[in-house]
């Protein structure tokens, strides 16, 4: 393959990145539209490895091959497009993330991609979204710097080593697809033996009031993953792939945007979450601690959208308003909108209880343990819950005329589909939620901005 390739420009400048372990990812790249010359390449990051799969010159040549047939590019401004390679022919895939900026007055169109080996193409499709969001927001946060006339590639350089080592993390530590019940909680002869019955019905309640989405942290990574596999029978096979076992050895980082992650804390026995990371996640999350068997969970979705565009907005804001480098260094942009001030505590109690997962675990432990009667069973309640949140949906598709008016009757909801209890609302809305994305913002979203304002205004008196 690298005689049909062009040599490399001595003017490419290369970053090879330390992986402890497998790095399924190539390499990445950032090219640049040069109106003379044609597609160029500015810069390329490649794990350290001796098997070295792909030569600079092929990096180079696939690398132009995503800007080939921008010339004619006609976006909306800021709009970022993303474009997916399968080159069969050079046995890789390529995500392409397309935009157009100003560096030095000068506008023109870019490119950031990801380069994988299509043997990985089924590892990465569910983590794809992780990927392409976090490369678009520091896409975003590139922008503003170009246009200040400094170099994106430090603040590139920062965001694609973490994604190199989340993909070498997701490929050791993985979630397998079928999880053995046999090796969870669930199979417990009895409830309480691996932990206390509160406790387990509240992290699965929180879990599925959460989207699916938890942070389980502790001092033994055995605990930690038992807890991890469990919740993730509560997932589907595709959001599987996008969680994450813990490391016996050592912590792996908070990964921002996986559905279940296990992570050990450190030797004084905390893990401290960070904020921004958190905050980046596409939906709120539950805390779990198994040393000390508590539950917390973030504010439901609508409230947490709400909260992460007020705070990215604010993180940009601050970029741009920014007059030095020190000011403008990743890690001290935080929150400096002083109409935006998040509660920094954003894990809170559980609020509302449920009856489903209390009705549930009282009678899958009256199932016979090591049989695959729990499984069967447990796929029975995953599938009316299922069915549950496609009932509402079309019940508020029916009710507002497919959006077109505004929903009033939540009362009538909640007795028309018995799901007075609030716990049983949140689980069943937070399914609806991902099959229909925006729909919590939909019916809480008003009437959540409304009562923001009331408080903003009361508090400038």
């Amino acid at each position: 393959m690298a005689a049909l390739c062009p040599p490399p420009s001595p003017a490419v400048a290369k970053t090879l990145i330390a992986i402890d372990g497998y790095s399924p990812l190539l390499a990445a790249t950032f090219a640049y539209w040069d109106n003379i010359l044609g597609p160029r390449v500015r810069h390329i990051w490649a794990p350290k490895t001796d098997d070295v799969v792909l030569s600079d010159g092929e990096i180079t040549f696939l690398a132009n091959h995503t800007l080939n047939g921008e010339i004619l590019r006609n976006a909306e401004s800021g709009a970022i497009d993303v474009k997916f390679f399968v080159l069969a022919e050079k046995g890789v895939i390529i995500v392409s993330l397309i935009f157009d900026g100003n560096w030095n007055g000068d506008r023109s169109t870019y490119g950031l991609s990801i380069i994988l080996p299509q043997s990985e193409l089924c590892f990465y499709l569910p983590l794809h979204r992780v990927c392409v969001s976090r490369l678009k927001h520091i896409i975003r946060k590139g922008r503003i710097w170009m246009h200040k006339g400094q170099s994106i590639i430090s603040m590139l350089t920062g965001e694609v080593i973490p994604i190199m080592e989340l993909l070498s993390s997701m490929k050791s530590h993985g979630v397998p697809e079928e999880i053995d019940i046999s090796t969870t909680v669930l199979n417990d002869d009895d409830i309480g033996d691996s932990c206390h019955e509160g406790f387990l019905s509240n992290a699965i309640s929180s879990h599925l009031q959460t989207c699916g989405c938890s942070v389980v942290v502790g001092s033994s990574a055995e605990k930690v993953n038992k807890m991890v596999r469990t919740l993730c029978l509560f997932l589907s096979p595709a959001e599987r792939k996008c969680s994450r076992l813990c490391r016996a050895e050592s912590s792996f980082k908070y990964e921002s945007g996986l559905f279940v992650q296990g992570l050990l804390k450190d030797t004084t026995g905390s893990f401290v979450l960070p904020f921004r990371q958190v905050m980046y996640a596409p939906y709120p999350a539950t805390h779990i601690d198994v040393d000390v068997n508590t539950v917390k969970q973030m504010p439901p979705c609508h409230e947490h959208t709400y909260n992460q565009r007020r705070y990215m907005r604010a993180e940009l804001a601050a970029l741009w308003k920014a007059t030095s480098d020190e000011e403008m260094a990743g890690d001290s942009v935080i929150h400096t909108d002083e109409s935006f001030t998040p509660n920094l505590n954003i894990f809170q109690d559980i609020l509302h209880r449920d009856t489903f997962v209390n009705n549930f675990l009282e009678q899958i432990f009256q199932l016979k343990p090591n049989l695959s009667l729990r499984s069967t069973f447990l796929a029975q309640f995953m599938l009316i819950l299922h069915r549950k949140a496609l009932t509402l949906i079309k019940y508020i598709e029916d009710d507002t005329q497919k959006g077109k008016k505004v929903f009033k009757s939540m009362r009538n909801l909640k007795t028309d589909l018995d799901l007075t209890a609030e716990g049983d609302l949140n689980i069943v809305m937070s399914l609806a939620e991902k099959i229909k994305p925006g729909l919590h913002s939909f019916i809480f979203g008003k009437p959540f901005h409304t009562s923001v304002q009331e408080r903003d205004v009361l508090m400038t008196f």
